[in-house]
């Protein structure tokens, strides 16, 4: 065998090792791209499913929404209904704080007047004794 034989034989050898490479790169990413496929038409079916669930729960969730609404404007008017009620209640408290403030105030002038009355009492007894006293004498006297 000649140089050139030689040659030309590991050039042979180096294109089967090359193309038997890019054969099996080849093989891999057909197996890839078929796993791929399988992949995405899985992806594309879960979608389908997910899509017809969230129609319905979106439906549920308008339902839910408008009553939510009429409630709230239930309670809203119940609520302004209620409001002169709590505003009379907070004006009978200051009325049974202001009587309260009278009958405390009555309490002590009449204390005080008893006080007073006790004091001309006494005072009158005083009067009518020394009186008393002044015409016995003056009776005695005579």
């Amino acid at each position: 065998m000649s140089a050139g034989e030689v040659a030309g034989l590991i050039a042979a050898i180096a294109f089967l090792i090359i193309a038997l490479g890019l054969f099996i790169f080849v093989f891999r990413v057909a197996a890839v791209t078929k796993e791929v496929k399988a992949t995405v038409a899985e992806v594309n079916q879960t979608l389908g499913i997910v899509n017809s669930e969230v129609g319905v729960l979106t439906h549920e969730v308008e339902g839910l929404l408008v009553k939510s609404n009429t409630l709230l404007d239930d309670v809203n008017g119940k609520v302004a209904a209620i409001d002169p009620v709590f505003t009379a209640i907070g004006e009978l408290g200051e009325s049974v704080s202001d009587l309260n403030t009278s009958t405390r105030n009555l309490t002590s002038r009449v204390s005080s007047g008893i006080q007073n009355t006790a004091k001309a009492t006494v005072i009158t007894r005083v009067g009518q004794k020394a009186f008393s006293m002044f015409s016995k004498q003056n009776k005695t006297e005579k």
